[in-house]
């Protein structure tokens, strides 16, 4: 990449309200840096009609029983990681539903591997050795728009056939030509000029955070806005799982743990078998037949009366 290249990114460049950063007083150069964060939002609110458009693909993979896969670099990389990491905790999916994947593999998790974001033939080796598949749903990460590893991937997945979806903080990328949805939050300048760890950052992780987010909501994976798929696999969650039962059915806690221990810790069936009076059995049956939406399920319950265990 050239210094002409280099210095035409929004990413690159400067800022003018952060120039004397170095000489302020703590107060004001923290002030000063949650001023810019404040940018970030206004930024991501204006790429909406863009999320929305990556959440219906998500959607349309999930339901094809396909995957949502992350893919990026540096920072980027680590963002995607974590967002895949956290959603079988949030929503009980399976771990491979939702795959980050990080230039340099999972030693680049915590220290640098330098050199790997330039190899574009390892983004596509890399979505080769997870078998990637025409319905997946590929996303890729790079601030700057033009990180050949992400590049190298985009371009295998399209020949694939999968869908492709472009997350950067600059506009006019390289990236746009080899995504089929551009998402590019304008966060401007960073703080300190290059630091993507920053304000585009922080773009990403909220905009991968409203993709995996809403699209988990589209399949059935809450109700209301309560998350009554989650994994009950330590005392904090188990807790929380009590929590939303009691909330959910104006039940007392000890119903609460009775049930849930009755249907195997599974709090949406708990919750189903609670309202319906019906068994794990029937409850599971009625799950499966609305696509283990609970709403759905207990709509299906006000409007057609079944015997426990039917």
């Amino acid at each position: 990449m050239s210094l002409n290249d280099l210095n035409r990114l929004d990413t690159e460049r400067r800022n003018p309200r952060t120039a004397e950063i170095d000489i302020l007083p703590l107060p004001a150069l923290l002030a000063r840096i949650n001023d810019e964060d404040k940018r970030v939002a206004r930024a991501v609110e204006a790429e909406l009609p863009q999320i929305a458009h990556a959440v219906d693909l998500t959607v349309a993979a999930f339901r094809a029983d396909a995957r949502l896969i992350y893919i990026g670099a540096g920072t980027s990389g680590r963002l995607g990681v974590l967002d895949a990491s956290e959603c079988p905790p949030t929503f009980s999916v399976p771990p491979g539903m939702v795959v980050g994947l990080i230039a340099g593999g999972d030693t680049a998790l915590r220290r640098a591997v330098e050199g790997a974001e330039d190899n574009r033939e390892q983004g596509a080796a890399d979505l080769r050795a997870i078998g990637l598949a025409r319905n997946d749903v590929v996303v890729g990460i790079t601030a700057s728009g033009r990180t050949p590893y992400v590049i190298g991937a985009l371009d295998m997945a399209r020949q694939t056939g999968s869908a492709t979806v472009g997350l950067t903080t600059v506009r006019d990328s390289e990236l746009a030509r080899w995504a089929d949805v551009t998402i590019a939050p304008r966060v401007g300048a960073e703080v300190l000029a290059g630091s993507t760890r920053m304000k585009s950052g922080t773009a990403q992780k909220l905009v991968l955070n409203m993709i995996s987010t809403a699209a988990m909501i589209r399949i059935g994976k809450t109700y209301q806005n309560m998350m009554v798929d989650l994994s009950v696999s330590n005392e904090k969650l188990a807790t929380r799982a009590v929590s939303i039962f009691c909330t959910v059915t104006g039940a007392p806690a000890g119903e609460a743990r009775r049930l849930l221990k009755k249907s195997g810790n599974d709090l949406k069936l708990a919750i189903l078998m609670y309202i319906t009076g019906l068994d794990r059995a029937g409850a599971k049956a009625r799950l499966a037949a609305t696509d283990g939406v609970l709403r759905r399920a207990i709509d299906t319950s006000a409007a057609v009366t079944l015997e426990p265990g039917e």
